[in-house]
């Protein structure tokens, strides 16, 4: 397994360049523009996920549901996830990064916007899991586009700007939360918010006029006899690559969407929050997942792929820890720490993005990151419906540190991944 170190063609990085934004100066004008529609299919993915998770006491109310059946919806969702990512790993590999790109947008919009017309618990069951085809593919395609254009030099930093993505959809979707169940009533305020859902439609047009894949790699993908080839990445060669690279996935993924889903739940139902409250703690909650994914970025270039998920993976664990037996009353101090547990949390992932393209081929890069990093979604995905099966008995607080131990996996995942850094991507 490796990858070819060539001359970079698209990049405009000089030697020398350095800045803040020199990551962004080095894309050149195509790469900003790849960026630009990345980022944008990212923070709506975000968005139209992070609906349910927000409204999920409104929904539970509605239609009746216990806990379990409530984190059945986040885990269908995640679990068909993963056969998204993998039919858009392989389409990006057989008909282009940008096309594929478009495809997931649209899938996951439309069935976002379905979810708001269920008529029934079970029917919401089934659009949302289809939400979740859409859902599954397009960070994978993202980020290979994206990452394609990007120097070694500044890959991590770059992909690490796309992550923050998912802070700022997660932001809007909060902020649209506050605002719709504030002014509508329970019942129709969750609907409102999956209709809300149709946003990524404006982007696919921009898409489809602004963004193409990256010439100089486009080229190697269409000339190869493999490319997209699904068994390949199961191969001597690979095997063991995305053995672990699923593993690392599973770990992180785990812990990630544990909180992700219970949270907002564990605020309002735990410690007494109103919806307004909720928004606020989340506000800090989201501020240093945002701030986390762009400093992993940086740190993930200056100290190396794996060390950083190393470090950030500890800190995560302690954060949940920590986060979870605060005393009941000191919601000064639950407020103070979302902070650094957004931030950890997040700045974990900021090296996803050029770790796992930096560890397939061209001709099979979309296949092997879509399969590994979706089937450790949809693995890590049973960590909420645990919280949920658990939270009527511990409580969502106490099920919560479940989440740490997806952390401690995706360390032990390390030890059979090689360190990428400095890879070219050609």
């Amino acid at each position: 397994m490796s990858t070819t170190r060539t001359p970079r063609a698209t990049s405009t990085e000089l030697p020398g360049d350095s800045g803040a934004f020199a990551w962004l100066r080095a894309l050149g004008p195509r790469g900003r523009r790849a960026f630009g529609g990345a980022f944008g299919g990212y923070a709506l993915d975000s968005y139209d996920f992070f609906t349910l998770p927000l409204s999920m006491v409104a929904i539970s109310a509605y239609f009746s549901l216990n806990s379990g059946q409530t984190g059945l919806l986040t885990t269908v969702t995640l679990v068909v996830s993963a056969v998204g990512g993998v039919l858009a790993g392989i389409l990006a590999d057989r008909i282009g990064r940008v096309k594929a790109l478009m495809i997931t947008v649209i899938t996951y919009a439309l069935f976002t916007v379905l979810c708001g017309f269920a008529p029934n618990y079970e029917t919401l069951l089934v659009f949302r899991a289809l939400q979740g085809v859409g859902f599954g593919g397009e960070w994978a395609v993202g980020a290979i586009l994206v990452a394609e254009y990007a120097s070694a030099k500044h890959r991590g930093r770059t992909l690490g700007g796309i992550q923050s993505a998912w802070a700022a959809g997660w932001a809007l979707a909060v902020i649209v939360y506050t605002l719709v169940f504030h002014f509508l009533d329970a019942d129709t305020a969750w609907r409102v918010m999956f209709w809300t859902g149709a946003l990524p439609a404006l982007l696919v047009i921009w898409v489809r006029r602004n963004v193409q894949d990256a010439p100089h790699v486009a080229a190697v993908r269409q000339a190869s006899q493999e490319r997209g080839s699904f068994s390949a990445i199961f191969r001597a060669g690979l095997l063991r690559t995305t053995l672990f690279a699923m593993l690392l996935s599973t770990g992180v993924q785990g812990g990630y969407y544990t909180l992700a889903t219970w949270v907002p739940t564990y605020l309002k139902n735990d410690r007494g929050l109103t919806v307004v409250g909720t928004g606020g703690y989340l506000t800090f909650l989201i501020s240093g997942a945002f701030l986390g994914y762009l400093t992993g970025g940086y740190l993930t270039d200056r100290l190396g792929r794996k060390r950083n998920i190393v470090i950030f993976a500890v800190l995560s664990a302690l954060c949940i820890v920590a986060y979870t037996n605060i005393p009941s009353g000191a919601n000064g101090l639950l407020l103070v720490l979302g902070f650094p547990l957004g931030f950890c949390m997040s700045a974990i992932f900021s090296g996803f993005g050029s770790f796992l393209a930096e560890l397939y081929p061209t001709a099979v890069r979309g296949t092997g990151q879509g399969f590994t990093y979706n089937t450790g979604r949809a693995v890590g995905a049973f960590f909420p419906t645990l919280v949920g099966f658990l939270a009527d008995s511990w409580g969502v607080g106490g099920a919560l540190i479940f989440g740490a131990v997806g952390y401690g996996i995706a360390v032990l995942a390390l030890l059979g991944l090689p360190e990428t850094r400095g890879r070219e991507l050609a």
